[in-house]
């Protein structure tokens, strides 16, 4: 594997961990970047670079964005976001494989990309459902904000510097395996 590969790699879960949390940013943003001539995408995937998608999945952007912090609707949208997340993840990583065979770049895309979007989206969705329980709904604008912002910095990292970026998703990973373990219910001795 070249080091060109290697990169793409690390910034395509970047962007998929992006999409974990927020579904069009990180679209948005690969789109933006390869707009601007800041990331070259793979032949088949070109067209995210075109100014419609920017625009389109710009204006997608700003409507998610706003949607979370509208209690109850953030919780619907979650229902749907889970599986587009996975849908987002997978399509970030395979429009950003360089020089890999085809089985190889949409099974890393499946696994690695669809994969980890899904984990994420999962982990924030439970969450959100918790604050909605718990603070019947005040509190999930700062889960929304705190949400938002993880999704543009990764998005960022991942543009900018793809090895950061894959190093906060195993920290992301990490901290949702984490929480998970400390909350699932604890198996009865009997």
């Amino acid at each position: 594997m070249t080091q060109e590969t290697i990169i793409s790699i690390f910034l395509g879960i970047g962007l998929a961990a992006s999409a974990g949390f927020r579904v069009f940013l990180p679209l948005f943003a690969l789109s933006l970047a390869s707009y601007l001539g800041f990331w070259e995408l793979n032949e088949n995937w070109a067209w995210i670079g075109s100014l419609a998608a920017v625009l389109t999945l710009g204006i997608a952007t700003v409507v998610e964005i706003f949607a979370y912090f509208i209690p109850w609707i953030d919780n619907l949208l979650d229902s749907i976001a889970i599986p587009l997340a996975g849908i987002a993840g997978t399509a970030v990583m395979v429009s950003t494989m360089a020089d890999l065979d085809p089985v190889i770049t949409w099974s890393l895309a499946i696994i690695a990309g669809g994969g980890t979007a899904a984990a994420i989206k999962g982990a924030n969705a439970a969450g959100r459902l918790t604050s909605t329980a718990t603070t019947g709904g005040l509190a999930n604008p700062v889960v929304s904000t705190v949400e938002t912002g993880t999704a543009a910095v990764v998005a960022t990292a991942a543009l900018a510097k793809p090895i950061i970026a894959a190093i906060l998703v195993v920290i992301i990973l990490a901290i949702i395996f984490k929480i998970y373990r400390k909350i699932r219910p604890k198996k009865s001795a009997t």
